[in-house]
């Protein structure tokens, strides 16, 4: 069992903070990812009681800097979130696709409990709206293998669509049979979004306006509303192009012990990486390799899938959600879409509620923020300060994230426990 716990977190809320005039595509940008990351990593110190000279180093999560808001060498402006403080504390930028802000934490702790540093403040920060759809696009496809993939126009929700296709042709499920699971997974993220404050689609936000709680209402949904984006996953299918950020403080467990209401245990983490091109794969119906991760998570913190009171696993295309469910253990394989037709995984299941952050489906996807934001979510919600959604039927325990990295690429699994 890891010897680290979380003692503060810190979430922004999540949008596209830019306006954007249509009439001369000039995009002026409303809080830049500086804004975002001081916000978080401030948050996160305050919501730890501490300041920055109690931390000895800082990690930051951020997939694409560079390409989204042209600044490399992100992690060295950490230091603005107190500039005393912080000054002349190492800092660290990791990337690993979708899953860097869950690396950077795993760097973080591996620091923990080696025993070189006490406490380690994690952001993880995403600043994608300053692009184009087509720019956003380019990006991304960078976290494929270029050379196959995204340099052929082969783009996520392609990627995506071949897990999709092979599940689809695995389990036997016809084109309308697949398309209602589906929509039952976006319906359950609009639907937990609209209680989370800090979501991409909260309350009056698209999602609310058009009613789309159910898997019904989305599948009514006129073409034009709904395309088809990459067969057989449409439009309400893909996650959002967010910009946020969220933080974290993490700390030895027994230090914690001294003065400290609110702490949750890192109790196993599992980190387990696919082959990058999707042409060296077989199995694409399922996450391999995040079974892998799963085992080895569950096995450091001594538990089963049967333990596990809430999840935020990684939505971001609908098919990724039922994989998630599959690869965690609550569902069989195979059968993730019938248990959310049926009405499993909601804030009233007695067992396991999936998401009740809103997911990337809503909540939004800001690539470099979204582990760390998994893990910030699930904190919240074991120590009894829930953003948004909460259990109707019991106090949680024992929170999972599963969050992944490209094509399920890079896949990341912690167990977190609650101790106080």
């Amino acid at each position: 069992m890891s010897k680290v716990s979380i003692i503060g977190a810190y979430n922004s809320k999540f949008g596209a903070f830019v306006q954007k005039n249509r009439e001369t595509s000039k995009i002026t940008d409303m809080k830049s990812i500086y804004e975002l990351m001081i916000e978080a990593g401030q948050g996160a110190l305050a919501d730890a009681g501490i300041e920055g000279r109690d931390v000895d180093a800082v990690w930051v999560g951020s997939y694409a800097p560079g390409i989204f808001a042209n600044q490399e060498h992100l992690s060295a402006f950490a230091m603005e979130i107190d500039p005393e403080g912080l000054r002349f504390k190492p800092m660290t930028r990791c990337e690993d696709a979708c899953a860097s802000g869950s690396v950077a934490l795993y760097d973080a702790i591996y620091a923990v409990e080696s025993g070189r540093i006490r406490t380690a403040l994690v952001i993880g920060v995403e600043k994608m709206n300053l692009l184009d759809t087509r720019g956003v696009t380019n990006a991304l496809a960078c976290a494929s293998y270029w050379p196959e993939e995204g340099f052929k126009a082969v783009s996520f929700p392609c990627l995506f669509a071949e897990y999709a296709k092979g599940y689809q042709a695995r389990y036997r499920l016809n084109d309308v049979d697949l398309q209602h699971q589906l929509a039952a997974v976006a319906a359950l993220g609009y639907t937990n979004g609209l209680d989370n404050p800090l979501a991409h689609f909260t309350k009056g936000g698209p999602s609310d306006k058009l009613g789309l709680i159910t898997p019904e209402a989305i599948m009514a949904l006129p073409l034009e509303k709904n395309p088809m984006i990459a067969a057989p996953l449409r439009l309400h299918d893909c996650s959002l192009v967010t910009d946020g950020a969220a933080a974290l403080v993490i700390m030895r467990s027994d230090d914690t012990l001294v003065a400290r209401e609110k702490i949750v245990a890192i109790a196993g983490i599992g980190h387990a990486n696919e082959r990058l091109p999707i042409s060296a794969r077989s199995g694409m119906y399922e996450y391999s390799a995040g079974k892998e991760a799963v085992r080895r998570a569950f096995d450091e913190a001594g538990i089963t899938s049967a333990d596990i009171n809430l999840a935020e696993v990684h939505d971001c295309f609908t098919i990724s959600q039922l994989l998630s469910t599959e690869t965690l253990g609550l569902s069989v394989d195979g059968r993730a879409g019938f248990d959310y037709l049926e009405g499993r995984f909601t804030r009233n299941d007695d067992r396991c509620a999936v998401n009740l952050s809103g997911g990337l489906k809503a909540k939004g996807h800001p690539v470099g923020a979204t582990g760390v934001s998994m893990h910030v979510m699930l904190y919240k919600q074991l120590t009894g300060d829930p953003i948004g959604a909460v259990m109707s039927k019991k106090q949680p325990e024992i929170g999972v994230v599963y969050n992944i990295g490209g094509s399920a690429v890079t896949n990341c699994v912690t167990v977190l426990k609650r101790t106080s």
